[in-house]
């Protein structure tokens, strides 16, 4: 997908559903979460890129714990909206987990297949606890077990961009979450 004109690209976006403003007091919360958890152990961020990483960089600015950042990069989309049920891990972590308390950072819980997966290898390796922190979670659409200890926001089944979510590759860079609007193309 090409654009021809910044407004043909703004045109796709049918309405914020929630504000930068709203995301920035979601994330001191989100801070002080991953704080509780420190007990004098270190602190693992993990972000699952590519959607994650504007989440991770602005919450890793919330925890005023001693933490480290990694991240590991896994897809089900393959191009397309919906999830294709397999799961491919493209990137893994490189350090061993079993020392740290570890904090996955996810962009969005749609179906939990990629999730599911991940936690299920990361369990695995025995860090010292594992937990889940998402933006957004679409409990609607899932089709596995699975809860986060914390979601920052709860949506319904609408496919949404910005502030690190895409479609197409675009749209990662805005600064609020938005519903794709279908109806003008794809």
């Amino acid at each position: 997908m090409i654009f021809d004109s910044k407004e043909e690209y703004m045109s796709r976006i049918r309405r914020v559903v929630i504000s930068e403003e709203e995301i920035k007091q979601k994330l001191k919360e989100a801070g002080k979460f991953i704080d509780s958890i420190y007990d004098g152990k270190p602190v693992l961020l993990v972000s699952i890129l590519k959607g994650a990483f504007v989440f991770m960089a602005d919450l890793a600015r919330e925890v005023t714990v001693p933490c480290e950042i990694s991240f590991m990069a896994a897809k089900s989309y393959f191009e397309g909206t919906e999830s294709s049920g397999n799961v491919e891990i493209t990137m893994d972590l490189k350090q061993d987990i079993s020392k740290y308390h570890v904090v996955i950072v996810e962009d969005i819980i749609d179906t939990g297949r990629t999730l599911h997966t991940l936690l299920k290898i990361l369990k695995v390796r025995e860090p010292l606890s594992l937990h889940v922190v998402t933006l957004l979670d679409k409990p609607d659409r899932r089709v596995v077990e699975l809860k986060a200890d914390l979601s920052l926001f709860t949506i319904p089944d609408y496919f949404v961009i910005g502030y690190g979510l895409d479609y197409g590759e675009y749209y990662r860079s805005l600064p609020y979450i938005a519903e794709y609007d279908y109806e003008k193309g794809e």
